[in-house]
């Protein structure tokens, strides 16, 4: 008869023993991944509180904040599902291609000098930057750019971390290729290096926190003269150094980074994600308990 109706044995014998059974065999099954209803609620409402951040920002910021415990994968998903996030297409990544990355603090320092646009006069934001950390070691917006300048701040910024010789890298501007600027390298017994002419990229770490500040900070707020810059840049140094999540150096702050903290910070949060998937798989296996 099997034969006849062109039906296989094992499909027959499959639908003998389910006989008188509900038919439930294709019904979702919670796994303990699934996420509660409140967490996906949670990592929406915290994504409209910070809507400049990234997903991946957004996730150890979630983790470090006790607010949910989960991937970088399952916030996109969520964000994704909710119609927050606008994708955009990018060039692929150069990372890598410049200078070998230091293995610890105070190995390179960067130091470059930016235009600053306030109330119609241009000052120079002169920047000092550990290559390890991402940390701003000290600043100044001075009113000019002379070898002199950069002197000063490099010099504020050796007393700050008393002891250190970094490597000075910078690009090849005037003040960096002066003979004054190599005797103030050489009294303090660092190195420098200078970046390949006509690319920026060469210094890119510190050319990527000058356009951040002036689109984070200087642009959406306009300062109308140099006091008031200053205090905007001095309060968004402290965010960025101790607040803002750093994407390249494994998203915890530079001044973590710079302290040793990283390895702590990220077995914190791989405990807390592990605690989260158990409460979700005790959660799962409870429903599954009181279902039946």
């Amino acid at each position: 008869m099997l034969g006849w109706i062109d039906l296989p044995a094992n499909k027959f014998h499959t639908w003998k023993k389910r006989y008188g059974q509900a038919n439930e065999h294709n019904g979702k099954i919670p796994r303990d991944w699934w996420l509660e209803g409140w967490e996906r609620q949670a990592i929406i409402d915290f994504h409209d509180k910070n809507p400049l951040e990234g997903y991946r920002r957004l996730t150890f910021m979630m983790l470090d904040d006790d607010i949910v415990a989960v991937s970088p994968s399952t916030v996109y998903r969520v964000l994704k599902k909710a119609g927050r996030l606008d994708r955009k297409s990018t060039s692929g990544s150069t990372k890598g291609t410049g200078f070998k990355h230091p293995e610890k603090p105070h190995q390179h320092w960067h130091v470059d000098i930016s235009y600053i646009n306030v109330g119609g006069t241009f000052y120079y934001l002169i920047t000092v930057l550990d290559g390890y950390s991402r940390y701003v070691v000290h600043f100044d917006l001075r009113e000019s750019m002379t070898e002199v300048d950069v002197e000063i701040v490099c010099q504020a910024a050796l007393e700050k971390h008393p002891g250190v010789t970094p490597r000075m890298i910078s690009d090849n501007g005037p003040q960096f290729i002066a003979k004054d600027f190599k005797a103030f390298v050489k009294f303090h017994s660092m190195t420098h290096v200078t970046t390949s002419p006509y690319y920026p990229q060469s210094n890119g770490k510190l050319e990527r926190f000058h356009g951040t500040i002036k689109k984070e900070c200087i642009r959406p707020n306009c300062p109308r003269n140099r006091e008031e810059a200053m205090k905007q840049i001095s309060a968004y140094m402290v965010h960025y150094n101790t607040v803002r999540l750093h994407s390249a150096i494994g998203y915890i702050t530079p001044a973590d980074c710079l302290s040793g903290l990283a390895d702590e910070i990220q077995a914190e949060r791989d405990r807390k994600l592990e605690e989260a998937r158990l409460r979700r798989r005790e959660t799962s296996t409870e429903s599954l308990a009181m279902a039946s």
